[in-house]
C-alpha cells in the first residue's frame, strides 16, 4: 500500500533527507515518545540525535554552516517528526523561527554571531510575543523597552514560550516608543530584541527570570514557560536588524513560517492517528470479523485518509509559495486552519475506532488526543486564521468602480 501524504517533485537530496528523518522517527522517537510524554520529560537524547543529523541547521544558509534547505524541506521534516511526537517538532519550530528572522532581518554582525552556532544546535532559539492578558491582540503588548545610553532597559511579563527554559536565545517583542511620537500606530512602535540567556529556570541572567514549566494537558516534554523582565539591560546592537519600530513586521514574517510549521505538525499527527486507527481496525474483532470489514469503520478510514491528503497538499502549497518569495499569508492561514481542524477530527475518529481502549494510557492514541487541541490555538486560533483569509480574499476579489 502506498503511504499517504506523498510529495511530488522532490529532489534526490530532499528525498534522502526525509528518508533519514523518517528512519530516525521510527527507531528513536516513536518507541519512547509515550513514556517520555507521560513523565513530562525533556527528550534530551532525541534532541542530541537531531543535532547529529544537522536538523538544527536545516534552513540556515550553507555560508553559516547550515544545510541551506527550503521551507518545504523543513516542513516535510517537521511532518515526519510530529508523526513521532509533536513535542519534538515544537523544539525545532521555535528555533527555526528565530533563525529565519535572523536570516531575513538581522544585521550582518548578528547573522555572523548567531547563525553558525544555531546551525550546530549550540545556540537554541525561542521567540516571545504573547503576554498573560494579550490573547490574539498583539497590538496590546505592554512589555516595554526604554533607551538608557547605549542600552535598553526591558520590563514586562511574557507568556507561552516554547523552549523557554532550554533555549539560550530568545527573540522578544516589546513596545519601544523611542523615535515614535505619541499617537503612532501600535504596530509601528514595537521592536524585537535578541536576548541571550543561560538555559534553565529561575534568574537566567540579571533582570530575566524563567519561573518554571507551565503544566499542560498535552504537548508535554517540551518546556513551555513564562518570561519576566525586571530591569533587563540589553545592548543596542541586540535590536534585531539594528533599527527600532520594525519588530511587529519581523515577528509576523516569522509567524508565517510558524503557521506552515503548525500545518505540518497537524499533518504529521493526523497521519500517525490514521496509522494507529487503520492498524487497530484490522486487529480488533467484533461479530466474528475484524472491525475494518464493517462499513461504518471503512467510511471513517476513508474520511480520515482524505483529510490527511488534503491537509498535506495545502501545507505543501503554502511552503512552496513562501519559498518562491511570494506573499503567502493567505496560503499559510488556510493550511494552518485546515490542517489543525482536520488533525483534531482524524485523531478523534482514530480514538473512536479504538473504543474504550482509546481512553487507556497504554494506547498511543490517548496521547495524540491530548496533543491535537494545541494545534487549534498555536500560531493563531482558527478565528484569527479566518480573519486573515477573509481580508486577503477581499483584497484579491475587490470590486472595481
Amino acid at each position: 500500500m502506498a503511504r499517504l501524504a506523498q510529495t511530488a517533485g522532490l529532489t534526490d537530496v530532499q528525498q534522502e533527507i526525509l528518508k533519514t528523518v523518517r528512519e530516525f522517527v521510527d527507531k528513536e522517537i516513536i518507541p519512547v515518545a509515550t513514556e517520555l510524554e507521560h513523565r513530562d520529560e525533556y527528550p534530551q537524547q532525541i534532541v542530541d540525535g537531531l543535532k547529529e543529523l544537522g536538523l538544527f541547521g536545516l534552513m540556515i544558509p550553507e555560508e553559516y554552516g547550515g544545510l541551506g534547505e527550503s521551507l518545504l524541506t523543513y516542513a516535510l521534516c517537521v511532518e515526519e517528526i510530529a508523526r513521532g511526537w509533536m513535542s519534538v517538532s515544537g523544539i525545532i519550530n521555535t528555533h527555526f523561527i528565530v533563525a529565519y528572522m535572523l536570516k531575513q532581518h538581522g544585521t550582518q554582525e548578528q547573522k555572523d554571531y548567531f547563525l553558525p552556532r544555531m546551525a550546530l544546535g549550540e545556540v537554541r532559539g525561542a521567540f516571545s510575543m504573547s503576554e498573560p492578558a494579550l490573547g490574539s491582540d498583539v497590538s496590546a503588548i505592554t512589555s516595554k523597552a526604554v533607551k538608557d545610553g547605549d542600552e535598553y532597559v526591558l520590563n514586562g511579563q511574557k507568556m507561552w514560550l516554547t523552549n523557554g527554559g532550554s533555549s539560550t536565545l530568545v527573540a522578544v517583542l516589546v513596545r519601544s516608543d523611542e523615535g515614535h511620537p505619541e499617537g503612532t500606530a501600535p504596530h509601528k512602535s514595537m521592536t524585537t530584541f535578541l536576548v541571550e540567556k543561560e538555559p534553565g529556570f529561575g534568574e537566567v541572567r540579571p533582570g530575566l527570570t524563567i519561573p518554571g514549566k507551565i503544566d499542560k494537558m498535552g504537548y508535554k516534554g517540551v518546556d513551555t514557560t513564562e518570561l519576566i523582565m525586571d530591569g533587563l539591560r540589553i545592548p543596542a546592537n541586540r535590536v534585531l536588524g539594528g533599527t527600532t519600530g520594525r519588530g511587529f513586521y519581523q515577528m509576523m514574517d516569522g509567524v508565517e513560517v510558524g503557521r506552515v510549521n503548525v500545518a505540518a505538525r497537524g499533518c504529521g499527527v493526523a497521519q500517525r492517528a490514521f496509522e494507529l486507527g487503520v492498524s487497530y481496525a484490522q486487529q480488533r474483532h467484533t461479530f466474528g470479523k475484524p472491525i475494518a470489514q464493517h462499513q461504518a469503520i471503512q467510511f471513517k478510514l476513508a474520511e480520515m485518509a482524505t483529510k490527511v491528503e488534503a491537509a498535506h497538499a495545502m501545507m505543501v502549497n503554502a511552503a512552496r509559495k513562501k519559498d518562491s518569495g511570494e506573499r503567502n499569508d493567505l496560503e499559510a492561514g488556510m493550511a494552518k486552519y485546515l490542517a489543525s481542524e482536520y488533525c483534531k477530527e482524524v485523531v478523534e475518529d482514530a480514538f473512536r475506532i479504538h473504543g474504550g481502549y482509546g481512553f487507556s494510557k497504554e494506547y498511543e492514541i490517548e496521547r495524540l488526543y491530548r496533543e491535537a487541541p494545541m494545534l487549534l490555538i498555536g500560531e493563531g486560533t482558527a478565528e484569527i486564521q479566518k480573519m486573515i483569509i477573509g481580508r486577503r480574499l477581499l483584497e484579491e476579489y475587490r470590486l472595481q468602480g
